[in-house]
């Protein structure tokens, strides 16, 4: 996931990341993180599939975690 190592290198420079993926590649991004020493690093999980969903179902979702997007991004470690 390059997701991954990008927001790993944003860390570094103190620029706070989240990333957005499906509940698919949960592990995988917990693997990664935990490789790279940022193990329980933010994310936000919609659920799988989403290709399927109409544009007006995934906007729902998404919008649905907003507030959690914001949080993860302002929070103060």
């Amino acid at each position: 996931m390059c997701s991954v190592h990008t927001s790993v290198e944003l860390e570094k420079r103190g620029i706070p990341t989240t990333i957005v993926i499906t509940s698919a590649f949960r592990n995988a991004l917990e693997h990664q993180y935990r490789g790279k020493g940022m193990a329980g690093h933010a994310c936000i999980e919609l659920p799988h599939p989403i290709n399927y969903l109409s544009k007006e179902d995934l906007s729902r979702i998404t919008l649905g975690h907003t507030d959690e997007i914001v949080r993860q991004l302002t929070q103060s470690n």
